[in-house]
Order: C-alpha cells, then structure tokens, then sequence
C-alpha cells in the first residue's frame, strides 16, 4: 500500500503548492477564476460548482485545510510504515528499502540486528556497504532487471546468521529487500540428517547379520524337513519377514537423507523410461509370484528420453510397484480367484485379470508419463493427499503391517527434483493409480523401447 500513500501525499503537496501560489496572487486568481466561470457559462451545475468561487472565499483557510489535510496524510502513512516495521520485527524479518540510485533509505531495527549493524547505521550506505557480499548485489541487479529474484547466503563472517535474501522492485520506485533469518532452521535439519545417517549406518551391520542368520535358519528347517516342528519354521519365517522390514526401513531412511540434503541432482543423461521401467518391473518379478500377482508391463517401441539420473528414476519404478505388489490384491478376494496364467513379467495385454498389476508408459507432446495400476484395496480419499509425506501409513495399511512409510516419499522427491510431479487416482476397494510425469529432454530426443 505504500504507493499509495506516496502518490496521495504528492497530490496534497501540488495542491497546496497551487494554494499558496493563490494566496500570493489573489485578485489575480480571483479574476481569472470568474473569466473562467463566465466562459464556461454551459458547462453543468456539478462542475459550476467545483469551479466557483466568489469574493468572499478566504483562500488562506483553504490553504490551511490542505496543510492539515497534507500533515494528516503523512501522518497515516508514518503510521503505516511504523505499524508494518513493527510487525515485521515482532516476525523477525529484516525490511530493506533501496532508493533508485541503489542507497538504503528505510531499513527497520531487525534489519540491522540480522545485519550486526547498528541502529540507524544504514541509511545511505550502498549495497555492497550494507551486505558486504557480491553476490547479493547481484541478485538485487537480477531483481531490477527480472522484477524479483531471491537468494540464501551466510552473511556477516563465517559464524553470521545464514539469510533468505529476497528483493522486488517497487511500483512506484526502487527496491523493496526482506532479510529472513534461517540459521537455527538449516542447523535442525543438518542435525537430522546426521543423526539418521548415523543410525542408519550403526543399524546397518547388526540387522544384516540377523537378516543373514534369518535366511540360514529358514533354509536350515526347510532342508530339516519333519524334523522341525511346523509352529517353528513358521516362527522362523515370521523372523525372516520382520528383519527384512528393518533393513528395507533402515535403507530407506538413509536413503531419504541422502536425497533431501544432498542438493539438487545433476541430470546429465537421456534416459529411455520405457527401458527403465522393464528392467525395475524385472527386479520385482520373484516378489510378484510370491504374491500370486502378475505383473504386465505395457512400453510402446519408442519412447522420447528424458533428462535425468536413470539410477533414482528405477528406484521410483521400483517403489511404485512395489507397493502395487504389496496392496494390489483386494483383502476379500478369494486366492481361487486370482488369475489364471503363470506370474511373472508379460508384456502387453489387457488390465482385465484383478490379479495383474500393469506399468505403463506413455509419451505426450512435452512429456513422458508412467502410470502402475493395481486392482487392491484402494487409498481413502481422506488419505490421498498425505500418502507423499513421510512416514505416513494409511490405517488400512497400518493394520495389514505393510509398508515403512518412506517409499512414497522418496518417490515424490526424486520426481520433483527432476521437474515432474506425482499423483495418485485411487478408488477404495478398487485399486489405484499412480502416475509419474516427467519432461522430454528436447523435442527430437528419443530412444528406443
């Protein structure tokens, strides 16, 4: 609203520069308005009055009224202003205002404090004097030239409070630049991703001993034969199971870490979805037969490449079907009634067997779009928009015992760190949909499916 302001209290000062020029000349004025009056005789009532002026108008109270009519609206806007410096320290934003020739004209007390600056110390210092940093400087220029441009920078020395910079100019003129302190922020978040790197790599050894010993003592009964008791090798096969869900947790968790502070991925290939998601489906096809589910993959002969890291985008694939493996049969369905033909990997096909979970890929004009259909138990639609977050596990899921909470997760931040989005069509007791787009690297790329 400061344009405003601006613009009214310039109003008031032509007015009543135009008042006083009045006052110093007034038979003069007089004379000229009442020419103009007589002049004007057709011009309508409404603006006869507006115009008219008689002998007996004191021009001096008219001047006295646009003063205090002047000194009442910068007295609003001093308000304003102090009212919006006020509440962005009571938020810890600093508030920079740069004039045209790129000297500080307004900068509120948290501003300075951010800056380790004292009060008042920055009215008309230059941009390089205020933050005593290149780089801003160059992203403020980025923000003149752009509108507004943003930056994270460690300002003040090596222990200086780390600052989400951003500047945007303003509509009526220079720059407006808002300090956002994120040190305490990006401490807690590298705290977390050492503690969980940690656990994740001191969990590691043990759990892949007693996972080791799971499978030996499994073979072991099997290999026993009568001479195991049946409630004992079910045990055992219940130890098996378990262990490979804290190992899959353990990777998992390590896996997110890695992947939320690690930075943006560099995407230096063009990779054929098609053939990432045949070779990931392959992966699976085991863990399909276990399941009594068959998996159909569906990839026409030439898909366009996309720009990206082929590893992240299989461990994508590989999540997604998964989890289609692990819910893709309906809690009510009768395992007479699964499907006939043997599981496994088949390609093409028609999605009529409820038993058969199909991965799909499918180009677009700008994109690539890969889709898993499951014929499961479905996702409420309370549940759909938090089934990305991490840790979240649908009640349904919680009480089958599946699922660490984290593939899905780790899902939407390889997609979104590869300019894509994630989504999921879900009906429940019918099965879902999960799909994946990504973009085509350039409209020429392509390769073979």
């Amino acid at each position: 609203m400061d344009w405003i302001f601006v613009t009214l209290v310039g109003a008031l000062a032509i007015a009543l520069a135009i008042a006083i020029g009045i006052a110093l000349d007034r038979e003069r004025t007089l004379d000229a308005t009442r020419a103009a009056i007589a002049g004007n005789a057709n011009r309508s009532a409404a603006a006869r009055r507006q115009l008219e002026l008689d002998d007996g108008t004191d021009v001096a109270r008219l001047v006295r009224r646009l003063r205090d009519r002047l000194d009442g609206a910068e007295s609003e806007l001093d308000q304003q202003v102090r009212n919006a410096s006020y509440l962005a320290d009571l938020m810890g934003v600093g508030v920079v205002r740069l004039a045209e020739d790129g000297t500080v004209d307004l900068a509120n007390p948290a501003a300075h404090l951010l800056l380790r600056r004292a009060p008042g110390s920055l009215r008309g210092r230059t941009v390089l004097e205020t933050f005593v940093d290149a780089r801003v400087g160059e992203m403020i220029a980025t923000a003149r030239d752009r509108g507004a441009a943003s930056g994270e920078y460690r300002l003040s020395g090596a222990d200086g409070p780390i600052l989400i910079v951003r500047a945007r100019r303003s509509p009526v003129s220079g720059m407006w630049v808002v300090l956002e302190d994120v040190s305490e922020l990006r401490r807690l978040q590298q705290i977390r991703t050492e503690f969980v790197d940690n656990l994740s790599h001191e969990l590691r050894t043990p759990l892949s001993t007693v996972s080791l010993l799971a499978e030996t003592l499994a073979r072991e009964a099997e290999a026993a034969g009568d001479g195991v008791p049946p409630r004992m090798r079910d045990r055992i096969g219940k130890i098996e199971v378990e262990t490979g869900h804290l190992v899959q947790m353990v990777n998992e968790l390590l896996d997110l870490a890695r992947i939320e502070g690690g930075g943006p991925l560099i995407l230096l290939d063009d990779v054929d979805l098609g053939r990432v998601a045949r070779d990931a489906t392959e992966r699976l096809r085991v863990f399909a037969e276990r399941q009594g589910l068959r998996l159909v993959v569906d990839v026409p002969e030439r898909i366009p490449a996309i720009r990206g890291d082929e590893a992240r985008l299989g461990q994508v694939v590989v999540n997604l079907v998964h989890n289609a493996l692990k819910f893709g049969r309906a809690e009510d369905r009768d395992p007479a009634d699964r499907g006939g033909g043997s599981p496994g990997v088949a390609d093409g096909g028609e999605l009529n067997d409820p038993a058969e979970i199909r991965v799909a890929v499918r180009a677009g004009d700008s994109s690539v779009v890969l889709s898993v259909t499951d014929h499961g138990v479905g996702i409420p639609s309370a549940d759909q928009g938090r089934i990305f977050e991490r840790f979240y596990k649908v009640d349904r899921v919680r009480v089958r015992g599946g699922g660490t909470g984290l593939g899905l997760a780790i899902a939407r931040h390889v997609v979104e760190q590869h300019g894509g989005r994630i989504s999921v069509e879900s009906e429940e007791g019918r099965g879902s949909t999960f799909s994946v787009t990504l973009p085509i690297s350039s409209p020429l790329g392509s390769s073979g499916g």
